[in-house]
């Protein structure tokens, strides 16, 4: 039934209310914090990939288990020795448009941070003299860097030289001079490619490069702009980490989470070494930023991590020759359609396994049971062409005394029931979730025992807002209480534009929750169906939104009246999102001739959709209705079901920081806009029953 508000509402290229809390891990200030991107004011040296207790750390325990393991590696490696020759060239080649060379320079760094790290760790300055010897070449020789692959050197080997110059920055024999010549080609040979690659893409869409690009380059850009000390580049690649258009965003890189916090990787469909390099080097800048005083290894609740666990675990061997099966949802981009989780070098072993591990547990004493078996599998690290590797040696940590209690707790609702998730801590044995009707308890226990994955779908008594915690059973007994996160259950009004108004720029929003509109270019208001309504013009009317809409909402329902003037396709009844990437929308008439919805995280090519069987009817009122509950999406047309789809495994939450909330309009710019009027607008959490809907486009 209807309550009484209801009844009313990788390529290649060349470069040229409630707040939910969401299964992407999001979170709310008001229940997790927010995270401080504050920054000393001066850069700490050494600061990038090690620091001076690194050092230290390392010189102490080289030659004690594990850290000898990859010490040994070290030594005995071809590239760290004081006979390596040097052959600096004035360009690298990369790309298969050119006669390729780029292997030189992978090398050549190589051998040149091996050496640098044999003097930090013995003191053996005949090391540092090497390395500074063939540093100061490659700074005196190198003028360009060309081929259309050539971002796949300026962001792997510019990290690497960057990170190289820092280690010999406090060695006597690199002199302020050599160091000033290493600046300088780094930022006029590295940086420019780097730079352009986040901002022009190569020309193409950005989410059409892969993350593992992105991701170097941002590497490149943050080495660079801490090692000159320069706070835009920094700044630049901090920025792109969090809100980037592109891949290396951290919320496309970790494409899709899953319960349990699994998050789905970009390129985890394509194989896994490329998955390998992206999370490698978006470890260097998480790495990189920490030492600086910038937590981007917790940002979004931790969303870095969630990203390694989903796959370290399919990557590690859970049986015989058999790997552990993850989740899979497909991913596609206009460039490249994976619907598969990709098995092609299933098992990759890229070094970069010790240093997320030992940040996440032996830092943070968070549980991160995959990465941790992928770590302990691959030790001891060796070197890497393009990640430097050795990280049992450089950053593995004495083990952390006592584990954090769980943290992070997060739920929304799918079809109907509460999806828990939640960061366990290290050394716990289990975990128990429990239930209050109330703020701050007192709480019941609904569920115990709780081991893997940490995840709980919950089934409260009566709709309404439930609020849970989650505690672990340690060795040492009951763990302190996760935050505590309040889910709301049931159908409830979100937001309800009547559009009764009779003058001004404003739609008033009845539900209470401050979601308004405001009227811009030919939005007028008229004689609607029920009392007024919204008219638009066609040409530039529609109604704007607040931002973050729908970024708190999972099943949900809209509900409209729509009277359609102009048979014109792609036409918007409503689209809420951030640009032509990640949206929801209702066309009267998509190109396909019948009415449409449709969301999006990755573009019009990744659209999940639900179809109906014929556009809109022109000059008369018709009541559109779209529910999702769990997966099902279903599409009405006066109370009539029209279409539906099973496979709807977004939801709205997963658009995130949605800034272009409208009515009447598209997020393309070459779509026309909506001609008609709209009235009794509305949106609700949860998904309305068949009969509700029908109430809704029966009413008078």
């Amino acid at each position: 039934m209807i309550d009484a508000d209801l009844s009313r509402r990788g390529f290649l290229f060349g470069l040229g209310s409630l707040a939910l809390m969401a299964c992407t891990g999001r979170t709310f200030a008001s229940q997790l914090g927010t995270i401080s991107s504050n920054v000393p004011s001066a850069f700490a040296h050494p600061g990038l990939m090690h620091t001076q207790a690194d050092f230290v750390r390392m010189a102490q325990k080289h030659i004690r288990s594990p850290w000898v393991g990859s010490w040994d590696l070290l030594v005995a490696s071809p590239k760290a020795t004081l006979s390596y020759s040097s052959a600096p060239v004035s360009t690298i080649y990369r790309g298969r448009d050119v006669t390729q060379n780029f292997s030189r320079l992978y090398n050549e760094c190589a051998a040149m941070y091996g050496m640098a790290l044999r003097w930090k760790i013995t003191g053996d300055a005949t090391y540092a003299a090497k390395a500074t010897s063939m540093l100061n070449g490659w700074a005196s020789t190198l003028t360009s860097i060309q081929g259309r692959d050539r971002a796949l050197v300026s962001g792997p080997q510019g990290f690497e030289l960057a990170n190289i110059a820092e280690m010999l920055r406090d060695y006597s024999g690199f002199t302020d001079g050599n160091l000033a010549s290493v600046k300088n080609m780094l930022r006029t040979i590295f940086y420019p490619i780097s730079h352009d690659l986040l901002s022009n893409h190569g020309g193409r869409s950005p989410l059409q490069i892969n993350a593992n690009w992105y991701l170097f380059n941002m590497a490149a850009i943050m080495a660079i702009g801490i090692l000159c000390d320069d706070r835009v580049l920094f700044d630049e690649a901090v920025g792109y980490f969090k809100t980037g258009n592109g891949n290396g965003c951290v919320m496309r890189a970790a494409y899709y989470m899953h319960p349990g916090y699994l998050c789905q990787w970009q390129e985890s469909g394509r194989d896994q070494p490329h998955t390998m390099d992206g999370i490698a080097a978006m470890a260097v800048v998480c790495e990189m930023a920490w030492h600086q005083g910038v937590d981007l290894y917790g940002y979004d609740n931790n969303r870095f991590l969630a990203g390694t666990e989903y796959s370290a675990k399919a990557n590690v061997i859970a049986s015989g020759t058999t790997y552990y099966t993850v989740p899979y949802v497909p991913y596609q981009n206009g460039v490249y359609t994976w619907n598969t989780f990709s098995i092609l070098k299933q098992g990759d072993a890229t070094p970069c396994w010790a240093l997320i591990y030992n940040h996440y547990v032996n830092r943070k004493g968070l549980a991160a049971p995959y990465s941790t078996k992928k770590a302990l599998a691959i030790q001891p690290e060796g070197g890497d062409w393009d990640f430097i590797g050795y990280g049992t040696l450089a950053y593995t940590l004495d083990a952390i005394p006592t584990g954090a209690a769980p943290s992070g707790l997060s739920g929304y609702i799918s079809a109907g029931a509460v999806v828990l998730s939640w960061w366990g801590g290290v050394y716990a044995i289990d975990y128990t979730v429990k239930r209050s009707a109330q703020a701050g308890g007192p709480y019941t226990t609904v569920a115990s025992g709780i081991t893997d994955l940490l995840t709980y779908t919950d089934t409260p008594p009566a709709p309404g807002t439930w609020y849970y915690i989650v505690t672990a059973n340690t060795p040492h007994g009951e763990s302190a209480p996760s935050n505590e996160t309040a889910v709301l259950t049931g159908t409830h009004l979100h937001t309800h534009l009547p559009f009764n108004n009779t003058i001004g720029t404003s739609a008033a929003d009845s539900s209470s929750n401050g979601h308004a509109g405001t009227l811009n270019g030919g939005a007028t208001w008229v004689a609607g169906k029920q009392g007024n309504a919204l008219s638009l013009n066609g040409s530039n009317g529609y109604v704007a939104l607040p931002n973050q809409l729908m970024d708190d909402v999972a099943d949900f329902t809209v509900s409209v009246w729509v009277f359609w003037n102009a048979s014109r396709n792609s036409e918007r009844v409503f689209d809420f999102g951030a640009g032509t990437d990640r949206y929801l929308m209702l066309t009267p008439c998509a190109s396909s001739g019948v009415t449409c919805f449709s969301m999006t995280i990755t573009g019009v090519s990744g659209e999940r959709s639900i179809n109906g069987n014929a556009a809109l009817p022109i000059g008369t009122w018709v009541h559109v209705a779209v529910t999702l509950s769990g997966s099902v999406g279903t599409l009405y047309v006066n109370g009539l079901a029209v279409g539906s789809n099973t496979d709807m495994f977004l939801a709205p939450f997963r658009i995130w920081d949605s800034n272009q909330n409208w009515i009447g309009r598209s997020q393309y710019n070459s779509d026309p806009y909506f001609n008609g009027k709209i009235d009794d607008f509305r949106i609700y959490h949860g998904a309305l029953s068949v009969d509700d809907v029908a109430s809704l486009a029966n009413a008078p």
